[in-house]
């Protein structure tokens, strides 16, 4: 099959692209004395030496500019159970952090609590690519939680899901 030359549908990219299994991360910074936050599950490592993360987020993202002067942010990597804070920091215009518990990072980035783990970066480097910016970080800190006690929040064809017992394949 050779390839064509017609335009990719917006909806049945996503629809392809949700073929693909994510988890989901909160992305947090604190600036101007206020924690700020928004829900990406386009995330992942970039480098061993440095330690390098990158996340990508809508260019007309109303927070990442906030982020961005800030010069720092965390990754919340959420499990299983946190949907909800999922959910509530995907919506825009609304108090995202009404009942959410947190703590501050050794850079001073917000840590929801109950996070499966966390990376604490410092901004690194930015690209635009498209309607997104692509946003890199160098990992100063990190904490992992014991892993074998949660699972991590994943999301797979539109629907939060979870992983399958251990030797279920």
């Amino acid at each position: 099959m050779s390839p064509t030359n017609t335009a990719i549908e917006p909806l049945s990219f996503r629809e392809a692209l949700g073929h693909y299994a994510s988890g989901i991360t909160v992305i947090t910074s604190h600036t101007d004395g206020e924690p700020l936050g928004f829900t990406c599950q386009s995330f992942y490592s970039v480098s061993m030496s440095p330690p390098l993360v990158s996340f990508s987020v809508m260019s007309s993202s109303a927070s990442y500019p906030r982020i961005r002067q800030a010069g720092r942010f965390a990754v919340n990597i959420l499990s299983g159970q946190q949907v909800k804070i999922s959910n509530q920091f995907a919506r825009k215009g609304t108090d995202k952090w009404h009942g959410v518990e947190w703590h501050a990072s050794p850079l001073g980035n917000p840590i929801i609590a109950g996070s499966l783990h966390w990376l604490d970066c410092e901004l690194h480097a930015e690209h635009a690519a498209g309607d997104h910016l692509i946003v890199i970080g160098e990992v100063k800190a990190l904490n992992r939680h014991d892993a074998t006690a949660t699972q991590p929040l994943l999301y797979f064809k539109g629907q939060y899901r979870s992983l399958a017992a251990p030797g279920a394949l």
